[in-house]
């Protein structure tokens, strides 16, 4: 591969033989892969290619794949083999987590042309390229541990009409002993905030008002830098620009949040007062076998400091259930936990054994009946403290910013639904009418 960033990044590549060329993504997981798949359509648009829907016929089917769950892994296979059942004659390329931490297992289907590991799909245009002249396998994937820096990924990338995901690091050193992800994205790399202002300066030229700060784990962000900046240091800087009205979050640490964060916090109202919390258990023992560095004592503490200081401040977060050892007893404690913080939505996920982790090797894991039966409590418990969540804002003036003629989102993340049409992209204020499948309407 002679080409260097620069000219993979901007889709310098020739037009050769392109015209009329169709490429198809199709994104699982995290939002980090919605910008880097954001990014990826970029760089085929500009090299002459016509981005479609991944339920169309193409010349190009790329599966950003996602490994943080068996099921995830399931799905990106069945996605995988999707694709040659709409043309045959199709380049199918597997990139991302799964393709970096099983890359060998991919191999495996006959189908797929092109493998990739969650750093090489920046060049994934100059790859395919190089498939379509010599029709040679590819399977490329370097070792992401021994990744120190931030590579830049490219120009300006948008993931939807009215909201903008902006990546602004990459990795984790947490190692918590059920997640795979520091194996498939490599230690802490932090992208410089003048970058990440640049970004954002030219997503606001659009129109968009509302940006996502994502990363593999935000709460790190600029421990790798020379001057230590910290997320809330970033979030002061990039506020200032003009266009912008909403900032929004991503999953945090809860650690991240202690006063100072708050106290500064409290200065940037265009920060969205929705918060996802990172949870995973509410039992300190099970936190403990998570290597989880925080006790639900500190989880108390940082819940209470957010509700006294950020005005209707909606909490989220993710749970597992079934995690090895988890007894009755520690599910309960788990659920009273859950009940007491009154979070307005839970993730929950059954624990699936991820191989290479710790917790793969651990006794007494949890039968798979048993995970379904807590899965579903917690569920039910979540829909209980949504529905509630959602109630108090009827008959009240809200501020939804649309992102289709109909749908839309408050600051603090409730769903809005309007059955009158509204412009996309417009913040405006409606009165709440009800509460109907999982939304308000207005």
């Amino acid at each position: 591969m002679n080409l260097n960033d620069k000219e993979i990044n901007e889709g310098n590549v020739s037009n050769e033989n392109k015209l009329n060329k169709k490429v198809a993504i199709y994104t699982l997981g995290c939002k980090v892969n919605a910008y880097e798949s954001s990014v990826m359509a970029e760089s085929f648009k500009k090299a002459g290619y016509e981005v479609v829907d991944y339920s169309e016929v193409a010349d190009v089917y790329i599966v950003n794949t996602c490994t943080v769950t068996n099921m995830s892994d399931r799905k990106s296979r069945q996605i995988l083999r999707r694709a040659k059942e709409l043309n045959q004659n199709s380049v199918l390329c597997a990139v991302g987590c799964y393709a970096q931490v099983a890359a060998e297992d991919l191999a495996k289907i006959q189908d797929i042309d092109i493998i990739l590991g969650t750093n090489d799909k920046r060049q994934i245009v100059s790859i395919v390229e190089d498939f379509m002249k010599s029709h040679q396998k590819q399977l490329i994937v370097t070792i992401v541990l021994a990744e120190r820096k931030y590579v830049e990924w490219g120009k300006t990338a948008i993931t939807s009409k009215a909201r903008a995901e902006i990546k602004v690091q990459d990795g984790c050193d947490r190692y918590c002993s059920y997640c795979i992800i520091p194996y498939a994205r490599g230690p802490v790399r932090s992208r410089k905030k003048e970058d990440v202002h640049d970004e954002i300066i030219e997503i606001a030229k659009t129109g968009i008002k509302e940006i996502v700060i994502t990363g593999i784990h935000i709460s790190s962000y600029g421990k790798d830098l020379e001057d230590k900046p910290k997320l809330i240091d970033l979030l002061e800087y990039i506020h200032k620009i003009p266009g912008i009205e909403r900032i929004r979050l991503g999953s945090l640490e809860p650690l991240i949040i202690d006063e100072d964060f708050v106290r500064r916090l409290k200065a940037l109202p265009k920060v969205c007062n929705h918060f996802h919390l990172s949870l995973q258990s509410g039992c300190d023992s099970t936190l403990e076998r998570m290597n989880r560095r925080y006790k639900t004592e500190d989880f108390r503490r940082i819940v209470r400091m957010l509700r006294e200081n950020i005005p209707e401040v909606a909490l989220t977060t993710d749970v597992i259930v079934g995690f090895p050892g988890e007894t009755e007893e520690e599910f309960e404690t788990t659920y009273e936990f859950l009940k007491e913080i009154r979070f307005s939505k839970m993730h929950v996920f059954q624990y699936s054994p991820r191989k290479g982790t710790k917790a793969e090797k651990f006794p007494n894991q949890v039968d798979t009946k048993i995970k379904a039966m807590r899965s579903a409590r917690l569920i039910e418990l979540s829909n209980q403290n949504e529905e509630e969540f959602a109630f108090q804002y009827i008959g009240k003036e809200i501020e939804v910013l649309f992102e289709n003629e109909h749908d839309g989102h408050t600051t603090n993340y409730i769903e809005v639904y309007s059955k009158e049409e509204m412009k996309p992209n417009e913040i405006v204020v409606k009165k709440v009418k009800s509460w109907e499948n999982g939304k308000v309407l207005v």
